[in-house]
């Protein structure tokens, strides 16, 4: 279990910064937090300094810091301190382990927190149940007329002649991990006639088509957490059988900051517990449509959710 990995590894971390004591100076650094640069980045990021400030932890802002390999670059080399990192991506940060393993939510982060910690000493806390990795979203009104709420029920709307038609990328399309591998795993199988590819791989567009029926279309690529999925009244559809890598987002820190600041796992933990899928959409969607800053959306969440 997740909570297992992080037991274990706040006892280490107790009981080496009890043997290190404090090293006399001005006191401690700042906690250097970067992100991404995207808005779900951005909302964790502020999620995660406004949370450390309220419990006394002096921060330093740094999100929006670059994409993933610039990130994670500069939390290893030091730059950055903690920064919100996704449970899938050990896949590509540590090739050759089992493929299989990403698909489980468990499995996944239990390897990655392993991983990670005995080859770079980066401590994986406690991630969201939310899973933002490749998905098949419908507009409600079809999801509710045709009882669709996962995959399995969309392959039995399709292989029964129900209307389908899809807008996605060229990746979505060819890519092993995407399409193929739906269309493998729960045994449909769609027609060129159903597939509406659009260039660049913009789940934004993709979505407003659904959600605008653009060429007969009702249905998009998307991305499980896509703010835009909450704004245009789309519904992912759950992958039961594993199909797509589990990316649960978790804040993730480098082990000599967290042996100074071991109480950060519990300190995070209950808010990144509440993150669901639902809870992510509706707040993505507040910075990517409404326009609201990522730091007043984060704030007003865990003001209303009492962890301020």
């Amino acid at each position: 279990m997740r909570t297992r990995v992080i037991s274990l590894v706040v006892s280490v971390m107790v009981l080496a910064s009890s043997m290190l004591g404090c090293s006399g100076g001005g006191g401690p650094d700042p906690i250097v937090v970067g992100s991404k640069i995207d808005t779900e980045g951005a909302l964790l990021a502020h999620t995660i300094m406004l949370l450390l400030d309220d419990a006394g932890i002096e921060v330093e802002d740094r999100s929006s810091f670059g994409p993933t390999q610039i990130v994670r670059k500069a939390l290893i080399s030091g730059e950055i301190d903690l920064y919100p990192e996704y449970t899938g991506n050990g896949a590509f940060f540590f090739e050759g382990t089992d493929p299989e393993v990403w698909k489980d939510a468990e499995q996944g982060y239990e390897e990655v927190a392993r991983l990670d910690l005995d080859t770079n000493n980066i401590v994986w806390l406690q991630p969201a149940p939310a899973n933002n990795t490749w998905a098949i979203a419908v507009p409600r009104a079809l999801a509710s007329s045709e009882s669709l709420s996962t995959l399995d029920d969309l392959a039995d709307y399709v292989n029964g002649g129900g209307e389908f038609k899809i807008a996605c990328s060229e990746e979505f399309v060819t890519s092993p991990m995407a399409l193929p591998a739906f269309q493998q795993a729960y045994g449909f199988e769609l027609t060129d006639s159903q597939l509406l590819v659009l260039s660049g791989g913009n789940t934004a567009q993709t979505e407003q088509a659904a959600a605008q029926g653009t060429d007969g279309v009702n249905a998009a690529m998307a991305y499980g957490t896509d703010g835009s999925l909450s704004a245009l009244d789309l519904v992912v559809l759950s992958d039961p059988r594993g199909a797509q890598p589990v990316y649960q987002p978790a804040p993730i820190v480098r082990g000599e900051v967290f042996e100074s600041y071991p109480e950060i796992a519990d300190i995070l933990a209950p808010a990144f517990e509440s993150l669901t899928l639902e809870t992510l959409q509706t707040l993505n969607a507040r910075i990517a449509f409404e326009g609201q800053d990522a730091g007043d959306v984060a704030l007003d969440y865990l003001t209303q959710q009492g962890f301020l």
